[in-house]
């Protein structure tokens, strides 16, 4: 179409390729041939190594899991028994102190029954050495005495004990009576 009479440029249809489109065309396939036989083959590479390696971890992860929860049962295991070991020696102490307790019981019962005995004896010694003194005592208090009374000596040993076991005799019958 003309307009005011000057020719206008033939247009270009885009639809039909020119020179341009035939060299972006070949620069394209050429970049993407050095991309896909030099640039993209490593990062796939990379990321598979990557890929494996955190499967990798995951896998090591899994297997720490299982050991930790292995290790947490025999830790568990380990203080139940500790725990039943403690509550037997506490038993076993308890049972040994009663023992030592029954034990120094009976050896106190033995030692106050011995000291007791000692004791008894001891008084039955010092009983029979007091009647023996006393008897001497009362002997030559009495013999004194009667011969006083009588008037007559009792200088004479057979009968001053004949006199003194009479004596002591009746004193016996009248305290046993009372």
């Amino acid at each position: 179409m003309n307009i005011g009479g000057t020719p206008l440029p033939l247009e270009s249809n885009f639809l039909v390729p020119n020179g341009t489109f035939y060299v972006e065309l070949i620069a394209f396939v050429i970049m993407f041939a050095i991309l896909a036989k030099w640039i993209i083959p490593p990062i796939n590479k990379a990321m598979t190594a990557r890929q494996e390696a955190i499967r990798n971890q995951f896998k090591e992860l899994d297997d720490a899991r299982g050991r930790a929860s292995e290790a947490e049962a025999e830790f568990k295991s380990q203080i139940a028994d500790a725990r039943h070991e403690a509550a037997r020696i506490r038993e076993e102490a308890r049972e040994q102190g009663a023992q030592i307790v029954a034990d120094m019981r009976a050896q106190a019962q033995a030692e106050a029954a011995r000291i007791v005995e000692h004791a008894h004896t001891q008084i039955e010694a010092d009983r029979q050495a007091a009647a023996a003194t006393l008897r001497s005592e009362v002997g030559t208090m009495a013999t004194t005495l009667a011969g006083r009374i009588v008037g007559e000596s009792l200088e004479d040993e057979a009968r001053q004990s004949r006199v003194v076991e009479r004596f002591l005799a009746e004193i016996e019958q009248s305290g046993s009576n009372a």
